[in-house]
């Protein structure tokens, strides 16, 4: 690799906040499956983060998230079928996959009433993590998760310190080890990012200090990861909740073939380079390359050899 592609490739360096403390620690678990997970097929390295938006409803409307919009993100009730997860297991399990499989997105998972089968099914290709609001849960139902081989059960909590007595005592109840759930604490108000990595979900929402777009150019979001909505339409990354631009459809094609199609190729190699020129790049503030550098170097690195 030539040391003007090395240099191209560095992470961004500008911050202009600090890391909130939750977020920090966040990031450092995610570290250990992405930044530490570099697994080829085909000679190209493949995600090791995949989000899945089982299901198209959530119970809250938090004023942070583009779900407090029933005009940019409505209630459709529309949920992820079984037959969706088999072929996704299957091409995991073809490929190789080594990474985790979350259950988030656009919607709150534990309201799809599949999501034990779903779970059992996924933890025979990868690492599993569900990721909730905690409104949903119960002692039996966190003992499913448990029994149904989740590896880690994230739960938000939005409403105050108080819940992390009520959790805990939940877990307690559900006898499960300490270390297989996560608590976080989301319920800061907009002086502290509402706990979170505040963003503006690609322009979709401006709420709190945000940061200016242009801040950020690079973003290696697209070389380790993508989402996958309900109906098996894929997508950059989490931050697009305006869906603007689809991949592709894994119910049409193979995973692998839109993770490394034209159109993901494109935005790709562009972001890499810090080109965020194509909508909805243009239109966001994320800082994209906290984690992702390893597979960052390695398509900059295959993008170098086809030149």
């Amino acid at each position: 690799m030539s040391n003007d592609v090395q240099e191209k490739i560095e992470e961004n360096r500008t911050r202009t906040k600090p890391l909130f403390k939750t977020i920090a620690v966040n990031i450092k678990r995610r570290t250990v499956i992405v930044n530490d997970i570099l697994s080829k097929y085909k000679n190209k390295p493949i995600p090791s983060w995949i989000e899945l938006s089982l299901i198209d409803v959530c119970n809250r409307s938090c004023s942070f998230c583009p779900k407090s919009d029933p005009k940019i993100a409505p209630d459709t009730h529309q949920k992820m079928s079984l037959s969706l997860i088999d072929k996704l297991c299957n091409e995991l399990k073809e490929i190789e996959f080594k990474g985790s499989v979350v259950l988030c997105g656009y919607g709150e998972p534990m309201l799809h009433k599949e999501i034990n089968i779903i779970c059992k099914k996924l933890s025979q290709v990868s690492f599993v993590e569900v990721v909730t609001n905690g409104d949903p849960l119960s002692p039996k139902k966190i003992k499913e998760l448990y029994a149904n081989n989740v590896n880690k059960l994230l739960i938000s909590m939005y409403d105050g310190e108080h819940q992390i007595k009520k959790f805990n005592e939940m877990i307690a109840k559900a006898e499960v080890p300490n270390n297989f759930v996560i608590l976080r604490d989301r319920w800061h108000d907009s002086t502290k990012d509402y706990g979170l990595k505040l963003t503006n979900r690609t322009g979709t929402i401006n709420i709190g200090v945000q940061e200016k777009v242009g801040t950020f150019t690079k973003c290696f979001y697209p070389s380790y990861q993508f989402l996958i909505d309900w109906n098996g339409d894929i997508f950059l990354c989490p931050q697009d909740w305006q869906r603007r631009v689809t991949m592709g459809n894994m119910m049409q094609q193979h995973i692998f073939d839109i993770w490394d199609g034209k159109i993901m190729n494109k935005f790709r190699k562009d972001l890499i380079y810090g080109n965020r020129k194509n909508s909805p790049c243009n239109l966001c503030n994320a800082e994209g390359t906290i984690l992702g550098k390893k597979h960052a170097n390695a398509w900059a690195n295959y993008y170098n050899k086809m030149i």
